[in-house]
């Protein structure tokens, strides 16, 4: 029985092989590995410069090209930063050829460096995705010198944060929650620490990074606006090697090395913040001072892990994992406040090479967030938390037909457990006892095949199809989801590009105004909840202006369904009929966005500028008695018109590099008041002031946000490996941007016939709330 899923995957293959067959071609394949390390190469290029054919390693360092039968090639090895590999070959007979490139020196000529950049991505049809390194992270000066990659990514177009210091995404017009975000294919749902000023990824421990904002390959579904696929380090299988940092707030360290040379692998790196350290000493000397507030204690860790092995030549088995948690406390003398929330993933992933043109990956996955609020006072207990928690199978399948046709296919299912909103509170004593919340489960699953055909030198399609689907105590949903992406290449510098994809989403994120925050919470769809949908359509061109600079213009139009708001004072904590607080309604978001990017020599870098518009409208409420005062469309809160970012890079000699980025978007939206009335409830007493009186959602522009940082790398070469002394400056000419705005009343007082004395309202004044001044930072970094 086991031997028939394989059987049916064999007779497809030949089913394809018969359809498309090439007499007299043998296939090349095999595994591109860095030599130092023996981390797999995603994207390395191998060309037939003689045939004018060539193709680039899948996500796992795999690669298969069909070569003439009875002649002689030279085949061309190339990755970006690497130095090339060439080989000739006569094929008598399908050939396994794995290859291991060596980092460039300095002492390399230019040439070897440029191989598969900016040519490449100029004839390639996938579009909308926007990739960083952990080295240009590493680079940028960042808030308090801690290296942030995902915060770093959103200094490409299209990708304009939220508010200052958040993490928050929101791509062509999508939510937060509308993003898919996957470490070694695990699902993590909220990717913050420190409410939104760091992101859970330590970029010592990121491989590579990918977000999709359109144009979404098959094999991605679940969410309606991006994808953001994480890979960890798989581990050093040469020797025992490390990294860290020592900051202001926080210090990690990676450790790697073989568990047998070349076999076998592990990689464990962990991050820690150190504040509350200092606070507990603070607290701690202040014990026995009476007048002294105790301060409140916070902090942050996760925690990544990693092993791989070589069961044989055919079969690798990877198994790694992710913990992180926040951890806010306070305790006084007769109050104690408890929060904490983190994410947990487990991936064990299984890669198998059938033969020369197929490959397989069947992926194990596990991921967990949660969230607790605890309060003890005087003989009272209150708690508040949710929980969201995947169990996840998957397999996917690589075949590399021909040099025309690749064909991806597989399947996945997913099962959620949901808890909403538990509360439970009550006396010590248990006198006194409630509770509240709700608990779902739901099974999503999905299949896809997609063909990257190579129509001919100039054109290319990569088209797909998925099914998806969703059932939820007996409540069923499936979608049907086209995608199709291409690339006509006029030249070898100039090519046009455009893309389709159509996305559904199953769960919903209970999110106040587009903020994003620890309490949010997933809801899954259900008979009255449908799934959210997206269209999305893409234009665009890319111009090679010269080798190490590309000039590359997009345009999209996306429309959104089943969006979900908020009816007017809606409830959502302890709330056991959620969905009566939504408002179900349409969307369409629209823009520009333009980027030039240079890659190569001193000076390198990026300016993108993005154009965007987003409006929501037509809500109407799942409860009848639910209001919705809005009438026609409005801009959510996270509609920021025009976003500019220029980064830059400088090489100023092998031991220091100078780096800044300069920021400006437009002010986001804020649900500001038309005006107020005061009462005063019982005479003689104090004036009180109401604000009941709204125009439209959103109806007021904070300051335009703008910000210019600094960072000077000192490079040192000990002979133990290598280290830095990082020094930023953020917010060099101390601009103080809106963090949030708030509104204070002003009163004067009054004396009566009578000689009673109250207070008059005389007006209300907006005051703003700024985050950052100038911070400088100074950041100690290692390897060995």
């Amino acid at each position: 029985m086991q031997r028939k899923p394989a059987g049916l995957i064999f007779a497809f293959c030949f089913f394809l092989n018969f359809l498309f067959s090439q007499d007299s071609f043998f296939t090349l394949s095999g595994i591109i590995s860095d030599s130092q390390s023996g981390e797999t190469l995603i994207g390395a290029t191998v060309n037939i410069p003689q045939l004018g054919t060539g193709t680039i390693t899948n996500e796992y360092g795999f690669y298969s090209i069909q070569i003439p039968a009875n002649d002689t090639i030279l085949v061309l090895f190339s990755y970006v930063g690497f130095q090339s590999v060439e080989r000739k070959l006569f094929l008598k007979g399908d050939e396994k050829q794995n290859v291991e490139m060596s980092e460039a020196g300095i002492e390399l000529e230019e040439v070897v460096v440029r191989a598969n950049t900016l040519e490449d991505r100029v004839g390639s049809t996938e579009m909308s995705v926007e990739t960083i390194s952990p080295k240009e992270a590493k680079l940028l000066p960042v808030l308090f010198g801690e290296s942030d990659i995902l915060k770093t990514i959103q200094l490409k177009p299209g990708l304009p944060s939220g508010s200052e210091g958040t993490t928050g995404l929101f791509v062509r017009g999508g939510g937060s929650d509308q993003n898919l975000i996957v470490l070694d294919e695990a699902i993590v749902y909220n990717a913050s620490h420190l409410f939104g000023f760091f992101s859970t990824f330590n970029t010592d421990a990121v491989k590579d990074l990918k977000i999709y904002k359109g144009g979404f390959p098959s094999q991605y579904g679940g969410r309606l606006s991006s994808v953001i696929d994480v890979k960890l380090k798989e581990g050093n299988k040469k020797k025992f090697s490390g990294a860290g940092g020592i900051g202001l707030i926080s210090s990690r360290l990676t450790l790697e090395g073989p568990i047998k040379k070349d076999k076998s692998s592990f990689m464990i790196s962990g991050r820690r913040t150190y504040v509350d350290l200092i606070t507990n000493a603070i607290n701690n000397s202040n014990r026995d001072n009476p007048d002294s507030d105790p301060i409140p204690a916070y902090f942050f860790y996760d925690l990544n892990t990693k092993l791989n092995f070589e069961l044989g030549e055919n079969d690798k088995l990877y198994i790694s994992g992710y913990f992180g948690r926040d951890v806010f406390n306070f305790e006084g003398d007769f109050f104690d406040f408890d929060f904490f929330w983190g994410n947990g993933t487990g991936t064990a992933r299984w890669n198998h090479i059938f033969n020369s043109q197929l490959f397989a990956n069947t992926t194990f996955t596990y991921s967990d967030y949660k969230y607790n609020i605890a309060n003890r006072f005087d003989g009272f207990t209150f708690e508040v938390g949710s929980n969201i928690e995947d169990v996840n199978l998957k397999t996917d399948f690589y075949y590399a037909l021909n040099n025309q046709h690749t064909f991806r296919f597989g399947l996945n299912a997913t099962r959620h457990e949901f808890t909403v909103g538990r509360l439970q509170a009550g006396s010590d004593d248990g006198e006194v006892a409630f509770s509240a919340g709700q608990d779902f489960n739901g099974l999503e699953f999905g299949s896809y095949i997609s063909d990257l055909w190579k129509i001919n030198d100039r054109a290319s399609l990569n088209a797909g199809l998925r099914l998806s689907g969703f059932n939820n105590e007996g409540t069923t949903y499936f979608g049907l989801e086209p995608r199709a992406a291409f690339n006509y290449s006029f030249t070898k510098k100039f090519s046009f590009k455009a893309s389709y994809a159509r996305m559904y989403q199953y769960l919903h994120l209970v999110a106040a105004a587009g903020l994003t925050l620890p309490t949010d919470v997933w809801y899954p769809s259900t008979e009255k909840v449908k799934p959210q949908r997206s269209d999305q359509v893409a234009a665009g061109i890319n111009y090679l202006l010269s080798k190490d600079l590309l000039f590359s213009v997009e345009t999209y139009y996306k429309w959104l369904d089943n969006q979900i708001e908020f009816v007017d004072g809606a409830r959502l904590f302890a709330n056991d009929n959620l969905e009566e607080e939504f408002a179900i309604g349409r969307g369409k978001a629209y823009g520009l966005e333009v980027s030039l990017e240079k890659t190569e020599g001193q000076l390198t870098g990026w300016i993108g500028y993005t154009y965007a518009r987003i409006r929501r409208g037509e809500f109407e409420t799942l409860d009848p008695s639910g209001i919705f005062s809005q009438q026609g469309y409005f801009s959510p809160i996270y509609d920021r018109r025009h976003d500019l970012s220029i980064v830059l890079f400088y090489e100023l000699s092998r031991k220091i590099n100078l780096t800044s980025t300069f920021v400006y978007g437009s002010g986001d939206l804020r649900w500001m008041p038309l005006g107020r009335f005061t009462f005063q409830d019982v005479y003689g007493g104090n004036f009180e002031a109401v604000v009941p009186l709204y125009a439209d959602r959103n109806n007021y522009r904070l300051a335009p946000y703008n910000r210019l940082d600094l960072g000077l790398i000192i490079n040192f070469f000990p002979k133990w490996g290598e280290s830095d002394l990082t020094i930023n400056i953020i917010n060099l000419y101390n601009r103080r941007n809106a963090f949030f705005v708030y509104f204070d009343p002003s009163f004067r007082e009054v004396t009566d016939t009578e000689g009673n004395v109250f207070e008059i309202p005389t007006g209300i004044q907006a005051k703003q709330v700024s985050l950052f001044p100038i911070l400088p930072s100074l950041t100690y970094n290692f390897k060995f």
